[in-house]
């Protein structure tokens, strides 16, 4: 029998993953016995290599062991949380216990929004971007060339044009750009009233700086153009901007339409996922097919039930207040990267209240060893719950020597 792969199974530096012919279904069942053990190596190499992720906004602390049972049942989130439906087969309850959890640290009374349980962030931001759309057809859409690049996918979805507007120093959106360009976009579109109405992308956590874009502000400026539609993409930041001392204006309470949030990134799953929540007086009437006797507002109408019994496990244990202490943990964090990496002369930057601390780009081992996640000459690392002083002074004195270990 042919030797398992190893893993991980693209070398650093690599741009593509080989196929390895190991993993090869063929036409006769395969070992069991000798495909478990392949998976549970798999799992031991990436877990040993977890500790040096330093790039990447995935909280890796979490441990579901406890829950291996539910492996074995199968649960199937068919159409809206709140529906019932025909296979009665669904974690439906546990699913509407997170979006109460999330929207009420995203500023809104349950009741008054409309949420499911998403793939992740970039789903959330394909919902909010049609939720908006529907109300503002002719609008086009306003976001900074720091918002994430699933932004201008989803508006090639729904034909929607995307106008990137300028960043500041700070990595938030240039509210001067956008005033600019949401009055001219006015003024070449007269045959609409008031304006043709914009759709704003605000950028809760920017991906390269974990900046967060003013909600408020932007929603006022953008009003030039006519009714404005502001979807605030906190994939990352979300949860950290409602614990933050700064307290940023970025939920509901400060003029979000929508918001969209992940649920790995901060809190940690096995399972990708996210939430996504619309102020319900914009969300269309019910509807569904007969034969599965549900009401489906959702994009993708199946969704995992093992990660909403996953995610609410999670909370669970956390509560708002546990939520708070996770945060304010990461900040504390982010100001000793901050501090070290100084010291170490890379010249780090970091917004307010930021999850995310950027220095000059290292030499690729460095970027390889320790995950980083890069842009032009800057890298940066993301203090998720798994990222303690021992990485960060690992990677600052990779960076102090300059010399492979």
């Amino acid at each position: 029998m042919p030797a398992p792969p190893a893993v991980p199974t693209r070398a650093p530096g690599e741009d593509t993953i080989p196929t390895d012919p190991y993993l090869r279904i063929g036409q006769q069942p395969s070992d069991r016995g000798a495909d478990t053990k392949t998976l549970l190596t798999w799992a031991q190499d990436l877990r040993a290599e977890q500790h040096q992720v330093l790039g990447f906004p995935g909280a890796l602390d979490f441990s579901y062991s406890e829950l291996g049972p539910l492996l074995d049942v199968f649960a199937n989130n068919v159409g809206d949380p709140s529906s019932g439906d025909a296979s009665a087969v669904h974690a439906k309850a546990f699913e509407q216990a997170i979006v109460g959890f999330f929207a009420e640290t995203a500023g809104a009374a349950p009741d008054d929004v409309y949420g499911y349980l998403t793939t992740g962030g970039s789903e959330g931001i394909l919902y909010g971007l049609a939720t908006a759309r529907r109300h503002l057809p002719h609008a086009r859409v306003y976001a900074s060339d720091q918002a994430h690049y699933s932004v201008h996918k989803a508006a090639g979805l729904l034909g929607l044009e995307v106008t990137t507007i300028a960043s500041r120093e700070d990595g938030t959106m240039d509210p001067d750009d956008l005033r600019m360009h949401t009055f001219v976009h006015r003024r070449i579109n007269p045959r609409l009233g008031r304006g043709p109405g914009a759709i704003v992308l605000a950028t809760i956590g920017t991906t390269m700086h974990g900046a967060y874009d003013d909600v408020t502000a932007l929603r006022r400026i953008a009003s030039t153009a006519g009714a404005v539609y502001v979807h605030a993409d906190a994939a990352l930041g979300g949860l950290v901007a409602a614990h933050a001392p700064s307290r940023p204006a970025w939920n509901f309470e400060h003029g979000a339409d929508s918001v969209s949030m992940s649920g790995h990134k901060i809190i940690g799953s096995p399972v990708p996922c996210g939430v996504v929540l619309v102020r319900r007086e914009l969300v269309p009437e019910a509807a569904g097919a007969e034969y599965v006797k549900a009401t489906d507002r959702t994009l993708g109408c199946s969704r995992s039930g093992l990660a909403a019994l996953l995610m609410w496990s999670a909370l669970r244990r956390l509560g708002h207040d546990g939520m708070r202490e996770r945060i304010r943990a990461g900040l504390e964090m982010a100001d000793y990267a901050t501090r070290q990496l100084a010291s170490a002369g890379a010249s780090p930057s970091r917004p307010a209240d930021s999850l995310v601390v950027c220095f000059d780009r290292p030499d690729p081992w460095i970027v390889d060893r320790w995950h980083l996640a890069c842009e032009g000459d800057r890298a940066h690392i993301v203090t998720v719950a798994h990222v303690g002083r021992e990485q960060i002074d690992g990677l600052c004195a990779d960076l102090s020597s300059g010399r492979r270990p």
